[in-house]
């Protein structure tokens, strides 16, 4: 039964999963446009670190069969080609491309396993220990195995230093360890896929979302209510799962609450009785504290793995956009918007608009502040000239989240969150529906996706249409937040 490097690693998550992917695998939800934008960045990462182990030579995806990939690797590494990239090894009906493979010139080898995060996960190193094993078991002299990462505490200059960028880690002795174990693994995996007419009895658990969101959770967990225990806010996975096991899923099943946080009793208490909870004081405490003019705010960000301009860091939160709502007591609402041209770097741009439209002395209202408290302070540590204008700004930011996060207002369809994306139907219902309809652009990710994708469309016509949805979308974050409120001042 023939593996790979990414079977192995599904199969440690979840035996039922390799199955599912072998036999049943329209059962699988297929990767949507944020996990094909991950995938995107992992070749281009991979690409990238290629240049860290140069004049090599780079195994061909299209147009070869896995022998021919085999067959040319080997071919390769005989007339002493230094680094080979996605190298193709075949041992125990088990196949591997290594992402870097290096030989020393005494014929000894290294394996260099390149991802896009910035940490050494532990399930690289089972990535990592299955190519060992194969590599091992073929009888190279396997030297060293290394994880390449990103280092997300570069900062770019005007160019690009690869060496920086990334951090290359020695992985050997925990490669080493895990080798003991990797024949058991592979005879449960084996004998578990020997019969393909019978699905493995596992049951949901942990390990459905641990390291991955697996792609069968909609099928294994289709027993589950749409609602449930498993939705109640801020409980750990642990008592999640002893509920389930105990038979309580949903919340009609619990009768004591005592065990769970104040926050949890309201959800639980709401979701039973059907009611709503609103702190009437709590709320107008609140809205006491807001001064007209309130100017809302939200920005839109994006990140690079591979920093394109001085000064970025790798999945640094990068603002291309805002939208502004001033609301005023005696005139009415007024609109400002930025959105940066594409393919340059847009924060000086941002930060000077920005500074032009709010005043240093306004109320400034956010939802969840942290996020834009952040993208100010990293503007003003950019920009000098506009630092004391951003940090004014900075100090009079409040947030909108707060009554929700506090439950003070809490109805049942808000289901346990105080994000917005729950709060807003709950409370304006035609405002969600606008997102619906919007063109293209209906969330935060897809702006993120659009936007990053810009600078390399050749359309001027589709570039112009999809800037404009940006500016719809946006414009509807910040015109969200105006009738939220609104909200909260009615039930006061």
């Amino acid at each position: 039964m023939n593996l790979s490097k990414s079977l192995y690693t599904r199969g440690l998550q979840c035996s039922k999963s390799l199955w599912l992917k072998k036999y049943k695998a329209d059962v699988l939800t297929p990767p949507d446009a944020s996990a094909k934008a991950i995938f995107e960045t992992g070749d281009k990462v991979g690409a990238l670190a290629c240049q860290l182990f140069p004049e090599g030579k780079e195994v061909p995806f299209e147009g070869t069969t896995f022998d021919e990939k085999i067959a040319l690797t080997k071919k390769w590494m005989d007339e002493g080609v230094q680094n080979i990239y996605e190298a193709t090894f075949k041992y125990d009906d088990i196949l591997v491309m290594v992402d870097v493979l290096h030989i020393n010139e005494d014929g000894s080898v290294e394996i260099n396993e390149v991802k896009s995060s910035t940490e050494v996960k532990e399930v690289y190193l089972h990535d990592a220990s299955i190519q060992y094993y194969v590599l091992n078991g073929l009888g190279y002299d396997v030297k060293k195995t290394n994880i390449v990462h990103i280092n997300n505490k570069y900062v770019r200059d005007e160019e690009l230093e690869i060496d920086k960028l990334f951090s290359i880690v020695d992985v050997s002795d925990e490669v080493l360890d895990l080798q003991a174990d990797i024949p058991t693994y592979l005879q449960y995996f084996r004998k578990q896929l020997g019969n393909k007419d019978v699905e493995p009895d596992i049951g949901i658990g942990k390990h459905c979302t641990d390291p991955y969101d697996c792609d069968a959770i909609e099928y294994c967990w289709n027993h589950i209510p749409e609602y449930s225990i498993f939705n109640i806010s801020r409980l750990k996975s642990d008592k999640k799962f002893q509920m389930y096991h105990d038979g309580i899923i949903e919340f009609e099943h619990i009768t004591d609450i005592s065990s769970f946080s104040t926050s949890q009793q309201v959800q639980i208490k709401s979701e039973q009785t059907n009611s709503s909870i609103i702190n009437k004081d709590a709320i107008q405490e609140f809205i006491d504290g807001l001064t007209y003019p309130i100017y809302h705010l939200d920005f839109e960000t994006f990140q690079q793995a591979i920093p394109e301009w001085k000064g970025i860091s790798p999945f640094m939160k990068i603002p291309f956009q805002y939208s502004l709502h001033a609301e005023h007591k005696d005139k009415p609402l007024e609109h400002y918007e930025f959105l940066a041209e594409e393919g340059i770097d847009p924060r000086y741009e941002l930060a000077k608009r920005l500074v032009e439209d709010i005043p240093t002395d306004v109320t400034v209202l956010a939802y969840n502040m942290g996020f834009e408290k952040g993208v100010i302070r990293e503007l003003a540590a950019m920009f000098d000239e506009f630092a004391p204008e951003l940090l004014a700004i900075h100090d009079n930011i409040q947030d909108l989240m707060m009554p929700f996060q506090k439950k003070d207002c809490y109805v049942p369809s808000m289901r346990g969150s105080y994000s917005i994306k729950y709060v807003l139907p709950a409370l304006v219902p035609e405002m969600a529906q606008a997102y619906k309809e919007l063109d293209s652009v209906q969330n935060g990710g897809d702006a993120m996706q659009t936007y990053a994708k810009l600078a390399h469309m050749e359309d001027k016509e589709e570039v112009a249409r999809l800037r404009e949805a940006l500016l719809r979308y946006c414009e509807l974050d910040t015109l969200a937040m105006v009738k939220v409120l609104e909200k909260l001042k009615d039930v006061t």
